[in-house]
């Protein structure tokens, strides 16, 4: 069988692929610690949600470490304070090289563990310029050239929307996935982020009910 590795988050769109990739592969979930506010939350939702999948192809979670407080300083995402609210852009969001440090880390693992393909939940519509084809093929070819290995960098619901994957996948345990920047005790959705409004509306769009439990 197949291998490939996820770069998993316990959100919606990440845990998704999970479940996608394995009804035909053997699925290594990544998750990566860089010191982000949310992070133990994530890890719970993650754990939950791969717990209720209950899918013999589905690999233990790998957790490795990056930690950015260094690059981000003071910046909401390590501090926890002024997360950018429901009515804020999706640009201010953006956590700058994210997506390098999480496939680098992933193709490194993936060199020691023999998977050669990483995939990630990069759904349509996402603006930030590491999240494009084009980046993910060409930091594929560094990477595979950096390790003397071949290594393949692929978004496969990169033409999807969040309300797509809701409706197509409304029959997995979606609201244990955890997508929000400020998430309270118990992996609650705060219900006032910028994520957990993206997450509302998905629902609603798709015209599924959203089981997810809100904090407000």
């Amino acid at each position: 069988m197949d291998k490939v590795s996820v770069l998993a988050s316990g959100g919606l769109d990440s845990s998704v692929l999970i479940a996608k990739l394995a009804t035909g592969a053997e699925v290594y979930p990544i998750y990566v610690r860089c010191g982000f506010a949310w992070e133990e939350m994530e890890l719970d939702g993650l754990q939950s949600f791969l717990d209720a999948l209950d899918n013999p192809n589905v690999m233990p979670t790998t957790v490795l470490s990056a930690p950015s407080d260094v690059l981000y300083g003071d910046h909401w995402s390590v501090s926890g304070a002024s997360v950018p609210g429901a009515d804020e852009p999706d640009e201010n969001t953006y956590l700058p090289g994210r997506n390098i440090i999480l496939i680098a880390l992933a193709a490194v693992w993936g060199s020691t563990h023999g998977v050669s393909r990483i995939a990630i939940g990069s759904l349509g519509g996402n603006p930030f310029s590491d999240a494009t084809p084009e980046f993910f093929d060409s930091f594929a070819r560094a990477l595979s050239m950096g390790l003397g290995r071949n290594v393949m960098v692929e978004a496969p619901m990169r033409g999807m929307h969040k309300d797509d994957l809701i409706r197509m996948f409304k029959d997995l345990p979606l609201e244990l996935t955890l997508t929000c920047m400020a998430p309270k005790k118990g992996a609650r959705h705060c219900g006032q982020c910028n994520k957990c409004r993206e997450r509302q509306l998905a629902f609603r769009d798709a015209g599924v009910v959203d089981r997810t439990v809100y904090a407000g």
